[in-house]
């Protein structure tokens, strides 16, 4: 295990193509084996040690509030006294995490929810992640990859479809990030970031998207990194793709289960 680090995972989007579920729920709430998939992501990072969250919030954010508010009672057997108040769990959680729930606004963009969590990481290295997907990317080798080019972000590339941000790489640096290209082939941002925490000052108001100009801009300045993982990765866009979870859960071979 590496030491400690702060985790960003962002929660807030909209959800708009998991319709099914995402009138009721924000999209990270929708459950993957009768847990939000946010909890399978913070389950993985836990389990190389990273145990402090930081969650930006936007659409229905009063619905994971609600969740890690009543965490235990949601998710063991207790007992209430109705005269005192008083509740006792009768199972241990096997969860040992700090969650900080912060409110980055309904209409933020990507970037806006990232720079809003600034106060909350100070000046530390952090890691940050999509609160929509599932990998089982090694968190010790990405880490010591950071460490060890000494540039100011990690994206962790990965070999999925057609439809999300490409890179161009010569060896492990990018020369090149598109956003959602039409006709996307090769590697692409599977989020698993590494930052640095100079990065934040490339953001500039809660309208900016990740993906474009900071992330561009990063690029530009030979300053973006790719961590390429060959392995598991999976997003949930679309009811096929929440399926397809449910499914590698059930099989109880689901490669991020730790």
């Amino acid at each position: 295990m590496g030491a400690e680090m702060k985790v960003i995972l962002l929660a807030g989007g909209f959800g708009t193509r998991l319709s099914e579920y995402t009138e009721s729920l924000p999209k990270p709430m929708v459950t993957i084996g009768g847990k939000p998939i946010l909890w399978h992501i913070m389950k993985y990072y836990a389990h190389y040690g990273h145990n402090q969250f930081y969650v930006a919030l936007g659409y229905k954010a009063e619905v994971v509030k609600d969740y890690f508010l009543h965490y235990r009672t949601i998710n063991t057997d207790f007992t209430v006294n109705l005269k005192s108040g008083e509740v006792n769990t009768h199972q241990q959680d096997e969860v040992d995490w700090e969650v900080t729930l912060v409110d980055t606004g309904m209409q933020s963009m990507t970037g806006g929810r990232v720079k809003r969590m600034k106060p909350y990481i100070c000046n530390e290295t952090c890691l940050l992640t999509y609160g929509d997907g599932v990998a089982d990317v090694d968190l010790n080798k990405l880490v010591a990859f950071h460490k060890n080019h000494g540039k100011m972000i990690t994206m962790t590339a990965v070999h999925p479809g057609a439809r999300f941000g490409e890179l161009e790489m010569r060896n492990e640096q990018v020369i090149s990030f598109q956003e959602k290209p039409q006709t996307a082939q090769g590697w692409i941002n599977g989020g698993y970031f590494v930052i640095e925490p100079h990065f934040f000052d490339l953001i500039e108001e809660d309208q900016t998207i990740l993906e474009r100009e900071p992330l561009e801009r990063a690029t530009q300045m030979g300053e973006l990194m790719a961590f390429r993982h060959d392995g598991f990765w999976h997003c949930m866009d679309t009811k096929r793709d929440r399926d397809n979870l449910e499914d590698f859960w059930a099989s109880e071979k689901a490669p991020w289960k730790r």
